[in-house]
């Protein structure tokens, strides 16, 4: 059975495994060991609340039950943009028009905002190649909304998405290259880096302060504003299917989307019930629920089958065990 559970320091060589297979362009997973340990330690803190709510990251695993491998990862920052700035483009449309040549038409810009100050984030959703079918994607997905429906009022209204924009099967960057590399005069993974480690700063000092033409680009660039890179494809499909959109606003370095939706509107915060758990030996019931606890210091979510009957759920001995509950202890499904 694959459980996510939470990260903590002892899963450092996992967590570097995974970010060097994510490949260029995926911030939140740096190939940094020590990122990546400062980033555990901040996760166990924030699962046992030891860290003001604001400034919580919770990184989740997808452990096989069977094994002990760890298949993939993907987390929630309860806050963005606070103590340091969220810097995105924006795309404005802007209006232009001669009555008496009777022309009219909309030139598209990309402008630098900091909209998203104090938004939450789901992200760092990766998952190695051979665990991306079979459900293993929507399990690792679906549990970053558990986890906030276990509490709420620890994020905030709106949560986002970041995905990562397009990149060629040689690792080059379109937007990096004919755009960003422009304003930022260094390698793009030095960029990426300083994005996730510094003040940022370096943003400030440094990007344009004038808004860009998107029709004087070159057509590479173009081409790849608000697309996904093909690795994204799914996380994009499942980020729709609980109700995330485009929202005008892309990196600024790849020009990958961003997306956001509600946190309340979110399909699996808003369909996932609280039940009081019961013990079967069997479970007659044709397709699995999605099944957490209902607690972010003991967060565990599996898939599995599931038998509801009013404010109860019957649960075979396995999966209680695999979530770490007991018989009238309780538990939130989204079936």
């Amino acid at each position: 059975m694959l459980v996510v559970r939470p990260a903590g320091p002892a899963d450092l060589d996992s967590l570097l495994e995974l970010a060097i297979l994510s490949g260029p362009g995926f911030t939140s997973l740096p190939e940094d060991p020590d990122a990546l340990s400062d980033r555990l330690v901040l996760s166990a803190a924030s699962f046992l609340g030891q860290v003001a709510p604001q400034e919580a990251w919770y990184t989740l695993m997808l452990e096989d039950g069977d094994t002990g491998d760890i298949d993939g990862v993907g987390s929630v920052k309860a806050a963005v943009g606070l103590k340091r700035p969220f810097f995105s483009f924006r795309i404005v449309s802007h209006a232009v028009s001669s009555p008496s040549l009777k022309i009219a038409h909309e030139h598209q810009t990309l402008v630098l905002v900091n909209e998203c100050r104090g938004w939450s984030e789901v992200g760092s959703l990766f998952l190695k190649a051979d665990r991306r079918k079979g459900g293993a994607g929507r399990l690792l997905s679906q549990s970053r909304y558990m986890l906030i429906g276990a509490q709420p009022d620890l994020f905030d209204e709106t949560v986002l998405a970041e995905l990562r924009g397009v990149f060629t099967p040689d690792g080059a960057c379109p937007f990096w290259d004919h755009v960003a590399h422009k304003f930022f005069p260094m390698p793009f993974d030095d960029a990426d880096r300083m994005t996730g480690s510094t003040d940022k700063q370096f943003i400030v000092d440094l990007a344009p302060r004038h808004p860009i033409y998107i029709d004087l680009l070159p057509e590479p660039a173009r081409a790849v504003i608000g697309k996904v890179h093909p690795q994204g494809v799914p996380a994009m499909a499942l980020l729709e299917s609980e109700g995330f959109r485009p929202n005008g606003l892309v990196d600024i370095f790849d020009a990958g989307p961003t997306v956001s939706c509600r946190r309340d509107d979110i399909r699996t915060v808003r369909d996932a019930r609280v039940l009081t758990v019961e013990i079967a030996e069997d479970i007659e019931t044709d397709l699995p629920a999605l099944i957490s606890t209902d607690s972010i210091a003991t967060f565990r979510a599996v898939r599995a089958k599931a038998d509801i009957k009013g404010d109860a759920v019957r649960l075979t001995a396995e999966t209680a065990a695999a979530l770490k509950v007991k018989a009238g202890g309780v538990v939130r499904v989204k079936s």
